[in-house]
């Protein structure tokens, strides 16, 4: 371990190297100076399920202002990842403004499936490097207690008449999974195993306390079994399971046996409320503002395959990301991809080879929860924070992308 880790820091240091260029710091740098998240409930019966998407992203504008203590009146403008409600664009307006943020600061919606969260990041990051705006807040919501991502009705003949992949962006995403764990002869059993092992970390950082720097605590209202309504204080997730094993998993039915044998509700990403930001601006903005530098934005990309087979999607965007910086997964120090099903998680870590010590440490979606819209930005907060805590430099995060795509991210940590 020692050897190995002298090996990445003199990586590190090698002048000329991708890694000397990307580490680098110059004042055009896209930064982000604050990292937060809410805590993830459970969607319908925790502690957020009936909470409003405007009230999550109000709540995490809020901490983001308070936590900042940056002028509201320089942030120019805040993306907002989400998938499944078609009115996000006018509640985060009305939550911006609720939050304290001036009218003068634009604000919009933006859905790219699971990826939305780091696509609002990238958006923001693209027009601070473009000069558009100075300052940004890039953000993922969902309320999956409120609603899912499940189509509502078939598509068009006139479409779905002209290609077989056409009609495929149509299966859910369960169907999806066992398609991945067919075609590729991925077990139950390799799964469970999988899952477990995310369980077993995430419950090892919640009961280090290793959450607490990234999780902000939301005050909300739930109402009871009575109809009564009480005020909460969130601070925890919640979907974690102490004491998971792969043998209790084994003993869980199967949640798609329709489609297939293998996905179950304790190997797949749970149904979850949640909220993530970032705030982002140039490096030069930062020191003119006192803002604390806790990371490099380096770069993204987004990649397609077969939408049968969506889950797959680190698999092409992982390595497209790398090319594009001239890097190596060798050169990589946290990984943190989107467990959205066991499946595609197992398929991606083996397929690429990753180093399952880096890949997500702290567990991931089956064990923490997946809000569609959040996850993309609540993988940046969970890297970074853990980067923070190891001294690790890079952090890559991936998901899979609804319909066939898979997108990734660099980062630099500079805390």
């Amino acid at each position: 371990m020692a050897v190995e880790r002298l090996g990445s820091i003199l990586r590190h240091l090698t002048p000329g190297s991708a890694l000397s260029t990307i580490t680098s710091k110059n004042a055009d740098d896209i930064v982000i100076t604050l990292a937060i998240r809410t805590p993830l409930a459970k969607a319908r019966k925790g502690g957020f399920k009936d909470t409003t998407v405007e009230y999550l992203a109000y709540a995490i504008l809020k901490e983001v202002k308070e936590r900042s203590n940056i002028d509201p009146a320089l942030v120019e403008d805040i993306c907002m990842g989400n998938v499944s409600d078609n009115k996000a664009a006018y509640k985060l307006r009305a939550a911006a403004l609720a939050a304290g943020f001036p009218n003068t600061a634009g604000a919009y919606s933006i859905n790219r499936f699971c990826s939305s969260g780091l696509k609002a990041t990238a958006d923001i990051a693209n027009s601070i490097s473009a000069g558009d705006i100075k300052v940004g807040v890039a953000m993922g919501v969902e309320s999956m207690s409120a609603g899912g991502d499940a189509l509502e009705a078939p598509f068009d003949e006139q479409v779905t008449s002209q290609s077989q992949e056409a009609v495929d962006c149509m299966q859910p995403m369960g169907w999806t999974s066992e398609n991945v764990s067919r075609d590729f002869g991925i077990t139950r059993e390799e799964m469970d195993k999988y899952a477990a092992e995310s369980f077993a970390r995430a419950e090892r950082a919640q009961k280090a306390g290793l959450f607490d720097d990234e999780i902000a605590p939301i005050k909300t209202r739930v109402k009871g079994p009575d109809g009564e309504w009480k005020e909460v204080t969130l601070t925890k997730d919640e979907g974690i399971r102490p004491g998971t094993t792969a043998e209790s998993l084994g003993k869980i039915r199967v949640a798609f046996p329709q489609w297939g044998p293998t996905t179950t509700g304790g190997n797949a990403s749970q149904v979850t409320d949640g909220a993530a930001a970032v705030l982002l601006m140039k490096r030069s903005t930062a020191i003119k503002l006192g803002q604390p530098i806790l990371a490099k934005y380096v770069g993204s990309t987004v990649a397609g395959l077969a939408p049968r087979i969506m889950g797959i999607g680190p698999t092409v965007a992982i390595p497209k990301l790398l090319a594009q910086h001239n890097l190596s997964l060798a050169d990589i120090d946290v990984i943190e991809v989107n467990e959205a099903f066991a499946s595609m998680a197992v398929y991606c870590r083996d397929s690429l080879g990753l180093d399952y010590a880096k890949m997500n440490p702290r567990g991931g979606a089956i064990a923490l929860g997946h809000p569609l819209g959040a996850t993309g930005t609540r993988q940046i907060v969970t890297g970074l924070s853990e980067c923070r805590r190891t001294g690790k430099k890079i952090l890559l995060t991936s998901m899979c992308i609804g319909t066939g795509m898979g997108m990734a991210g660099l980062f630099v940590n500079e805390q």
